[in-house]
């Protein structure tokens, strides 16, 4: 499915509040050879805004940027670098907009491995809006609850930069195992009901039809971003690039499950807690 599609799908489901979003960055080649190649955050953002019932237009673009790194190969102040990696993460990012989208901070990074031999697949970071006044964090909340409300209140973003060329299918493919796996520990343990488990079934067919059967490669950036709630409407999750689901329980478990009991990169996992730990709001 073309992200064009995914864009008109999106602004009919909001007819309510009728912002139209525009992308206006050609900074990353689009995986699929048909379609112009540029970004497109779009329209995909429009189940986030909260505005009045204008035609106004909104440029939204956060594109990769190269870290700089000084004379000796070390990262400048402005980015961290996964030391299993080597691959840099700035430490704001930020999504350049006609309509205020606050900063995100980096929270933590870390790699992902696989097999007994730890070939390392991709470097993984996380970034929130660590100063949305929803925020309710008292230092004596453990870093699981703090996460968790984080991820629950405000706007979050995964990115993944592989650190060989891989394919889309692999990710999605990953993707969806992760997401089934929870729904069925879910149902077991009594957390997800069975009409939980009807709404998600056509966000998980969608999600998995936005990943095309071409390669993502080496050290390009793959943005995940999750919308900040917005009453009486499902919580988006936007593929850069790709496109986006609306499900509540799909966009934030997906999310959370970088956090869960099989997070896919430990070290972003310890990296994420480490952080947390002092922190407060």
């Amino acid at each position: 499915m073309s992200f064009s599609y995914s864009i008109a799908r999106c602004s009919r489901a909001l007819v309510r509040s009728p912002t139209r979003f525009v992308s206006s960055s050609s900074a990353l080649p689009r995986p699929r050879n048909n379609l112009r190649r540029n970004f497109f955050w779009g329209a995909a953002f429009a189940a986030t805004a909260c505005l009045t019932l204008t035609s106004n237009r909104t440029y939204l673009d956060s594109e990769h940027v190269p870290q700089k790194t000084s004379l000796d190969g070390k990262p400048t102040e402005d980015s961290i670098v996964d030391p299993a990696t080597s691959i840099s993460f700035p430490k704001v990012m930020r999504v350049p907009s006609k309509m205020a989208i606050p900063p995100l901070t980096l929270v933590g990074l870390g790699v992902r491995t696989v097999s007994f031999l730890g070939v390392k697949v991709y470097s993984v970071a996380f970034y929130a809006d660590l100063n949305d006044t929803k925020l309710r964090i008292p230092l004596d909340m453990s870093p699981e609850e703090k996460v968790k409300h984080i991820v629950e209140n405000t706007a979050c973003v995964i990115r993944i930069v592989p650190t060989r060329s891989t394919s889309y299918t692999h990710l999605r493919d990953a993707f969806m195992r992760a997401l089934q796996a929870r729904l069925s520990r879910g149902v077991q343990d009594g957390t997800v009901t069975e009409e939980i488990v009807q709404k998600t079934a056509s966000p998980l067919r969608t999600l998995k039809g936005l990943f095309p059967n071409s390669a993502l490669a080496k050290h390009t950036p793959l943005d995940i971003f999750l919308a900040p709630p917005t009453p009486n409407q499902p919580r988006a999750l936007v593929f850069r690039d790709l496109g986006s689901i609306e499900s509540d329980w799909v966009a934030k478990e997906f999310v959370l499950n970088y956090f869960g009991t099989e997070a896919p990169s430990p070290a972003l996992k310890t990296s994420v807690f480490s952080f947390l730990e002092s922190f407060q709001k």
